[in-house]
């Protein structure tokens, strides 16, 4: 049985979002600028911003936002790289996705395409810190798989610093449930910094 977090954690927690990220954007602009700027030049005809409906908690859907990292059509073609795939189903990881752009692959390598997501916390639709919300919806979940649905999706999860990329989805399950079953903002912040190390080695997942 899970418990729903705190008013007590949730509204810290809120508060020290929207000064991380409203913060963070501002100070980034130069920098998201040039991104824009370089997506654009490789395909001027293809949006800059990529758009995909996620599971977000309570297994309600939103638009998680991201710097455009494959071809235009890459939704089309993914069923026919299926299974090539090397995790199981509903989920999907492919290392050499042929779908991925050539600037998409320095911007995944570094996480860079992750930046837009700061403006999904800002809306409130995730949190800096999360487990990381899923592109299939919630009723391909098996039922103890919801426990991680009862928090805020985030920008980066335990799974981003101390998972493995070929953990499959109920590894991951676990090990969100695990580290937020008892919440704690200051584990969270320990976490969002020890991202920042993952990301300066360059070992960001796509």
């Amino acid at each position: 049985m899970h418990l729903s977090p705190s008013l007590s954690y949730r509204v810290p927690k809120r508060a020290f979002d929207l000064a991380v990220s409203a913060v963070a954007l501002l100070l980034l602009v130069p920098l998201l600028a040039i991104v824009a700027l370089a997506i654009k030049v490789q395909d001027p005809s293809a949006s800059v911003l990529f758009r995909q409906r996620r599971a977000g908690r309570g297994g309600h859907p939103f638009d998680l936002l991201k710097f455009r990292t494959m071809v235009p059509n890459a939704d089309a073609l993914k069923e026919s790289l299926r299974e090539r795939s090397e995790v199981a189903w509903p989920d999907f990881r492919l290392t050499d996705d042929p779908r991925v752009t050539k600037i998409g692959r320095y911007l995944r390598e570094t996480s860079l395409d992750e930046l837009p997501q700061l403006w999904n916390v800002l809306r409130g639709h995730m949190s800096l810190v999360g487990p990381r919300p899923t592109s299939f919806g919630a009723d391909t979940y098996d039922l103890w798989h919801t426990g991680r649905l009862e928090y805020q999706p985030g920008v980066t999860g335990p799974w981003q610093v101390w998972g493995r990329s070929t953990m499959n989805f109920d590894e991951r399950c676990r090990l969100d449930i695990v580290f937020f079953r008892r919440p704690s903002l200051w584990a969270e912040i320990r976490l969002l910094l020890s991202t920042l190390g993952v990301v300066f080695r360059r070992t960001g997942t796509a």
